[in-house]
């Protein structure tokens, strides 16, 4: 029974600071007692794993929170970073420019393989990225 309150008193903490090494300190325990509870117990991992995102989102909520309140004060990193990240209009670009042509055209592979590349560099317009991928893709350098 009392293993199973310090179980819940360590989810608890680790909802409102996501460090596992913090909500450890707080309650008392080692690490090595979490991570061989969580090993060992399919349902606290599953716990663990939603009381850290759940920290996590908290924390979120908390920096985007001062960020605003930075936005207000006139804080022009923080407006520039704001609208970096949120605004299409004022993202980083890159822009790629030649006077050469291509000596020779692109097979049909070299297309496909500049294609992906692009897409994992995120330079393409298309939605399909790396991370919707199972697996990294093996490029053809032939």
């Amino acid at each position: 029974m009392k293993k199973n309150k310090i179980k819940n008193e360590f989810l608890e903490q680790l909802r409102k600071i996501p460090i596992v090494q913090v909500a450890c300190e707080k309650v008392g325990i080692s690490r090595n007692s979490v991570y061989r509870w969580r090993n060992e117990d399919p349902e606290f991992m599953k716990d663990m794993e939603k009381a850290l995102s759940d920290g996590e989102d908290l924390v979120n909520d908390m920096s985007e929170s001062q960020l605003i309140s930075m936005i207000r004060e006139k804080n022009w990193h923080a407006i520039s970073f704001w609208l970096r990240k949120r605004s299409p209009k004022f993202r980083d670009r890159l822009e790629i420019n030649t006077t050469t042509p291509p000596l020779e055209e692109m097979s049909s592979e070299q297309k496909t393989v500049v294609e992906e590349a692009l897409k994992l560099a995120s330079l393409s317009t298309e939605q399909q990225t790396y991370e919707n991928n199972n697996e990294p893709k093996q490029l053809s350098t032939d």
